[in-house]
Formats: structure tokens, C-alpha cells, sequence
């Protein structure tokens, strides 16, 4: 699903493979893999292929259905990225919005990224349970149950679970880009 999706958006957008190879920084053996289903991306791979494509990566994961308003607790879309310890919901309708908001869930000790990511625009997170440690550029933030950050989310960003227990968080994205 994810590379038949990559594939179609590269086309709609008249793009080649090696031009999206480029973009990326990744291989075209590499993404040819993806959209022939051999293989999955990580979540920073995934994140350089949505930025070239020019769309939010819970594109790749969304079903393509008429949303409505509500959003119930059982229709959430949700993804479990491969390799990784981190699961999205999409609390918003879809991301066809000015803004979109997700809950995600990360183990203890594990990070929503490899490396610092950025992507346009800005960014509310509030963390629900767990402990969170956030950099944003050079700055570092621990956050506690309750506590709410913040930031122009072009400045990358990681965050890591440094508490015992899982990190709950929910973010508010504007413009949708994740």
C-alpha cells in the first residue's frame, strides 16, 4: 500500500525515480524496493519521501474515503511504523485540513526519529502520560504529564521517551505534514 502510493504521487507529479532519489538522499534501488512492496521505509526515510512529494506522511496511510466532521475513537486511522517502537492514531479527519492532529504512543527509550527532522510550519505537542525529552535546534526540554511545547517545527526536532513507562503525546500540526 505505502509503495503504490509512493508511486502514484511520484506520476501525478511527473516525477522520476532517480529525481526523487535525489531529492531524498536515498537510493533509487532503494526506493524502487518500497513501491514494489519489497521492502518498508523507516519513519525517516518515509518522512524525506512524503517532503520531495510534497505531501503529509500519514498520506501514505490514510484511507481514501469521504471524512466527515467527527472522528470516533474506533474509526481512528492508526500506523505502527517498521522498525520502530512508535505507533500514530490521526485524530484529525483526514489532511485535507489547515491543521492536523495525531496521538502517539512511544515505548520507553525509543525516539520518533533517527535524526532531527524539520518540516514547514508549526507545531503544538502535549503530552498526556510518560516523560518526554524534545530538542528543537539546540535547545533540549524535558515535558511531564500536562506540559505543553510549542515550536516552529522548520527548526528540527526529535523527541525521545526518556521515562519508564510509555509516552503518550498529542500533536497539532499546521499546515498537515505528518
Amino acid at each position: 500500500m505505502i509503495g503504490e502510493k509512493i508511486r502514484r504521487r511520484r506520476n501525478e507529479i511527473n516525477m522520476s525515480m532517480k529525481v526523487l532519489a535525489e531529492k531524498t538522499g536515498l537510493t533509487a534501488g532503494f526506493i524502487s524496493q518500497v513501491e514494489r512492496e519489497l521492502t518498508e521505509p523507516s519513519i525517516t526515510s518515509l518522512r524525506k519521501i512524503s517532503k520531495a512529494l510534497g505531501v503529509a506522511v500519514f498520506y501514505f496511510f490514510t484511507e481514501e474515503k469521504s471524512p466527515g466532521i467527527i472522528v470516533k475513537k474506533n474509526d481512528r486511522q492508526s500506523r505502527n511504523f517498521p522498525k520502530s517502537h512508535l505507533k500514530y492514531e490521526l485524530l484529525s479527519p483526514d489532511l485535507n485540513r489547515q491543521m492536523e492532529m495525531f496521538m502517539a504512543i512511544l515505548e520507553p527509550g525509543a525516539k520518533t526519529c533517527d535524526e532531527p527532522l524539520s518540516h514547514n510550519g508549526e507545531e503544538v505537542t502535549h503530552v498526556l502520560e510518560g516523560t518526554m525529552w524534545i530538542k528543537i535546534g539546540e535547545d533540549e526540554y524535558t515535558l511531564e504529564a500536562g506540559d505543553t511545547i510549542y515550536y516552529i517545527s522548520s527548526i528540527p526536532h526529535r523527541i525521545i521517551n526518556t521515562g519508564k513507562d510509555m509516552l503518550r503525546f498529542i500533536s497539532t500540526i499546521t499546515p498537515p505534514a505528518f
